[in-house]
């Protein structure tokens, strides 16, 4: 009986609540299929969503993107991330397992795993910055409000006067408002505070990519808790994220419509949407735009990048996972059109304030997390709670793809060696490749980790994704076989047409006996007879 107790605790469950058996009980299964979900959501759903594609969007013709993009959800990203879902839950392996089908592209899955490796890494220092940004945002006055900070240089000039100001009288803050504005407005490059906090106190950043210098052990120690939180997370693998995702998969919706519902109020807030939405029909003919729809679809589902398979692995065998692949999708896509409003209607009050275009202080990656977005914060009332909603979200939205990151590098491993001292010590595992990965961190917390942090943030997920994708369709659908993947893909539907059939049925039974339905009748045996003659002819070919 204590052995009974103890196996459910390790299987995720509440001591007293009653143990749900695993399908596969040698590798595990999701608590429930929406944890599958919300976790899937978590992974797709980043930071690239907040600070890459309202950039993308305005940048590449505003409202007019949006027909590439979704053009490119429809044929590229929805049947990639349909065919790596069922990829993984047909096998019931990881993105180095599922390749037994054809060895020699094993490669591929290899690819997978550098590509996870990569951005993990460098994932997780955009995390720890966000944190420290939230724990210095916890103080009654933003400290990259003003220039009267050490850090500060002759060229900086602030968008809420000077700091000087701070014990004079509300004449004298209003005046220096307004003269903060008016140079603002009269330089034709200004340095503004939360630049020189983001590059001279926060990063100390170096002159020159080769020049290391020293580790900025505020960023470390933020680095360190951003691994601890991730592991601990992981701990017990899809049985204790699949936990955490409840949180860390919802609330940042609810901070986005906070952010959402006060930006919208402000003045000038219209004008920056506009300038988000605006087509310029124009650009459509032009082959970049289409490219960076692709590379967006493909960066911001995770296609390729290993996890989709590695999280459909632990579904059960018969689930939906086609309707999970819509909704995943679809969801994905229209939060990052939902977080362009928030973003842009910010930085449309910026613009208002300083009455300059929205283009002078719309920006997109780090500059808009940690320089445009926070300086906009400083103009509003009550800034630290805005500014740490903000960086909450940041934070949310990064581990959740994280903890997918580190959950694909860790199956992988553990499905490579298959044994069962492993299976069992998996824990041991996912704490080894977490304090590898703080290690490998480690550099880009130096004066110069920014520069490195860029460079693998502009080629770790970008046309190596294109590639992985193609060398993947080209296997499964040629090489394995498009109908043998089919066959597996209609396997594992058989439970789900034999609920459509009965359902079929028992409508038709209903119908069955009245002049009113006769036609419902007809219809609905109709269905139930191509239902089963249709898909049973299938699968015996």
């Amino acid at each position: 009986m204590e052995e009974k107790r103890f196996a459910g605790i390790l299987n995720g469950a509440v001591p007293g609540e009653s143990v749900k058996k695993d399908e596969n009980s040698r590798r595990g299964n999701w608590g429930n299929q929406i944890e599958f979900v919300l976790t899937s959501v978590g992974y797709a759903v980043g930071l690239g969503n907040v600070w890459r594609f309202p950039y993308l969007c305005y940048r590449n013709g505003g409202g007019a993107f949006m027909l590439p993009y979704f053009i490119m959800l429809v044929f590229c990203g929805i049947p990639l991330f349909f065919l790596e879902l069922s990829f993984g839950q047909f096998a019931s392996l990881g993105c180095l397992g599922v390749w037994k089908i054809s060895p020699m592209f094993k490669g591929v899955g290899y690819g997978m795993m550098v590509v996870s490796t990569y951005i993990g890494i460098y994932y997780n220092v955009v995390i720890c910055i966000a944190f420290y940004y939230f724990f210095m945002s916890m103080t009654s006055l933003l400290p990259w409000t003003y220039c009267n900070n050490p850090w500060n240089t002759p060229d900086c000039s602030g968008v809420v006067g000077s700091g000087s100001q701070l014990n004079g009288s509300l004449a004298n803050v209003t005046s220096s408002l307004v003269a903060g504005v008016s140079e603002a407005v009269n330089r034709s490059k200004r340095t503004s505070p939360s630049e020189e906090y983001w590059k001279h106190y926060v990063l100390n950043i170096s002159d020159d990519i080769g020049n290391f210098g020293e580790v900025r052990l505020p960023i470390l120690g933020c680095l360190a808790i951003s691994w601890v939180v991730v592991f601990l997370c992981l701990i017990r693998g899809v049985k204790s994220s699949g936990k955490v995702v409840y949180f860390t998969a919802t609330f940042p919706y609810v901070v986005l419509t906070i952010l959402f519902i006060r930006g919208i109020t402000l003045d000038g807030a219209i004008n920056g949407i506009k300038y988000y939405l605006t087509p310029q029909w124009q650009k459509v003919l032009d082959a970049k735009v289409w490219g960076d729809a692709a590379s967006q679809i493909f960066y911001s589902l995770g296609c390729a990048w290993g996890g989709l398979i590695t999280m459909a692995s632990y579904n059960k065998f018969h689930n939906n996972c086609f309707r999970d692949s819509i909704i995943i999708s679809i969801t994905n896509c229209a939060t990052s059109v939902y977080a362009g409003f928030v973003i842009f209607s910010i930085l449309g009050f910026m613009a208002h304030h300083l009455n300059v275009p929205v283009s002078e202080v719309a920006d997109h990656g780090p500059g808009l997390a940690f320089v445009a977005y926070p300086e906009a914060l400083t103009l509003l009332p009550i800034s630290p709670l805005w500014s740490l909603l903000f960086f909450f979200m940041l934070i949310l939205l990064g581990l959740g793809t994280q903890f997918c990151l580190l959950e694909t590098l860790v199956t992988a491993v553990v499905d490579e060696i298959g044994t069962d001292w492993i299976i069992r010590n998996k824990t041991v595992v996912t704490l080894s490749v977490a304090i590898v990965g703080f290690l490998l961190g480690v550099p880009l917390t130096t004066r110069a980790g920014i520069y490195w942090l860029l460079l693998m943030d502009n080629y770790a997920a970008s046309f190596s994704l294109v590639i992985i994708s193609c060398i993947m369709c080209i296997c499964v659908m040629y090489v394995y076989g498009k109908k043998i993947q089919t066959q597996h893909v209609s396997v594992i539907y058989i439970y789900i047409i034999r609920g459509l059939v009965a359902s079929v049925r028992v409508l038709e039974h209903l119908s069955r006996g009245t002049h009113f339905f006769t036609c419902t009748h007809t219809f609905l045996s109709s269905i139930n007879k191509i239902l089963w003659h249709n898909f049973f002819n299938y699968t015996q070919r």
